[in-house]
């Protein structure tokens, strides 16, 4: 049976997620062609959950020559003077496979010649 999005086990985070894409990704050659080809529907099979119809998914794969930094949407009181509990704990920070993986990558660029060097002397 598939769940929405409210539904869905919220024992799993955003993080644990993506973690999970990734290392299905590194395991599996066509689950990652059809991730880029479709997130959307692979999302919802994977994880046996109805996104909502007016969601956009995007999947970017870095390669040595690009960084991609995501901006998270700003909180709904982003002007206020102090930032709630919830938010607090949407923005908190940590560590992911894709994260390491971007460590990597960094570290990679340096040693691919100027620009990468340059891209890299930022970090």
């Amino acid at each position: 049976m598939t769940q929405t999005m409210n539904e869905q086990n919220p024992q799993r985070s955003r993080n644990e997620i993506e973690a999970h894409l990734v290392a299905q990704v590194w395991k599996d050659e066509t689950f990652k062609q059809q991730l880029l080809a479709n997130p959307k529907v692979v999302i919802e099979r994977e994880f046996g959950v109805q996104l909502p119809a007016t969601l956009n998914v995007q999947v970017m794969q870095e390669d040595a020559d690009t960084l991609y930094i995501t901006l998270p949407a700003p909180p709904p009181n982003v002007n206020e003077d102090e930032l709630s509990e919830e938010d607090l704990e949407a923005v908190a920070g940590g560590i992911t496979p894709a994260v390491a993986a971007g460590a990597g990558i960094i570290s990679g660029i340096a040693g691919s010649g100027v620009a990468g060097a340059q891209a890299a002397s930022m970090w």
